[in-house]
Parts: structure tokens; sequence; C-alpha cells
């Protein structure tokens, strides 16, 4: 068998800003890419594996971003059809809120940040250091929906389905030192005690990958 085909459903709404999905796609093997913004809805039948990118727009701007809440469907729906799915930044706040759970705005936080991981497929080999670019949290999971890492300022970092193959993280993974300078114009990074340099969050993105291709045998 080839190499399983993996949707990344791109959710950015700012051009200037569609940068990370670009990142986060190519680091996905066998990409199908689709912009869900501008109308475009991946073929289920045609996937092995969904990732669901960040974006700008925040969970709670349905009125505005009608696109919004047929994603929320999706997202019940990939877990109906046990379809392996990966939700980033924003997707992990759109995965919990469409089950029911409860994100908050609190203000930009750009820098990377020390979280506690489980013991989890999805971060083996994953260092504890990661980048994060957010303004919203999730502050109540959604049903079904474990914590399986948290930081100081956040309990629910990343969330994983008690049964579905579902799992979602605050913390963007496409995030390099190639980025640094976009991210401190548009976000207003800064690398505190670790430069962005020396982090390295994409395993999880390959974890992932990994975990589609064992389904899809």
């Amino acid at each position: 068998m080839g190499t399983p085909t993996i949707t990344v459903v791109r959710n950015e709404v700012d051009t200037d800003c569609e940068y990370h999905c670009d990142a986060l796609s190519a680091l996905v093997p066998n990409a199908l890419e689709i912009d869900y913004p501008a109308g475009e809805r991946p073929a289920l039948e045609r996937t092995d594996g969904v990732v669901l990118s960040g974006s700008t727009a925040g969970v709670y701007e349905a009125d505005e971003q009608p696109w919004i809440d047929d994603q929320k469907r999706l997202v019940r729906e990939l877990i109906d059809r046990e379809i392996p799915t990966l939700g980033v930044c924003f997707g992990h706040q759109l995965v919990n809120a469409a089950l029911d759970g409860t994100v908050e705005h609190v203000g930009t936080i750009a820098r990377p940040i020390t979280a506690t991981l489980a013991d989890d497929r999805l971060f083996e080999d994953v260092s504890p250091v990661v980048p994060v670019a957010h303004g919203d949290v999730v502050t109540d999971v959604g049903d079904g929906m474990t914590v399986i890492a948290s930081a100081d300022y956040y309990h629910a970092f990343a969330t994983r389905h008690h049964s579905a193959p579902l799992w979602t993280v605050q913390f963007h993974p496409e995030f390099t030192g190639t980025l640094r300078e976009r991210l401190e114009a548009d976000f207003g990074w800064t690398d505190g005690d670790t430069d962005l340099e020396d982090v390295d969050a994409t395993r999880v993105v390959e974890n992932f990958a990994s975990i589609v291709a064992d389904a899809s045998v």
C-alpha cells in the first residue's frame, strides 16, 4: 500500500497569515489541501486522515464566519467515521467546541511553552518545550475528550477523544526557527528562555502520520 492520503483543512481567513498553513501542510506526507473558509470541503471517502489547521479566526465568530459551524459538523462526522484526526490550535479549540466544550479569549501568547505531556503515541519523542501563538483557550473540554497535556497557564493544552482516533493540540508543531521573523511581526513572538531555533515539535505531525498509516492498513 502507498502513502496514506491526509487532508489538511486550511482554516486561515487572513491571506497574510497563511504561512502557518503552508508550514503545516509541508510536514504532511501526501497532503491534500483544502481551503475551508473558501468553501472547499474534504472528500472523506477518499482520505485516510485529517488535520485541522490553526486560524486567526475565533471559534465563537460563527455569525461572521458561517463555515465554522459547518466544520463543527465535520468534526462530529469524523468521529462517527473513526477517521484519524489532528486539530492544531484553532483546530484544537474547534474540536472541543464542536463537542459542547467552552472556548474563551484570554489575550495573545506567542512564545515557547513548557508542557507536561502524557504518555501518548502522538507525543513520542516530542520535547516538552513547544511553540504557541494563540489568543483563545479551551476552558472546558468537549464531551468525550480527555486532557493529555497541560501547561502552567492552561490545563486543557491538548486533548484526545476517549474512543475515536482524534487528537488536538493547542501548540503549533509546524512553527520552527524559519518562521521567527513572521511570528514576531504578526504576534509579538518572544523567545524567553528557549530560542525558537531550538524548538522542534514537528515530530507530532510525523507521529500522527504514522498513526494514520497504521489505521489505513
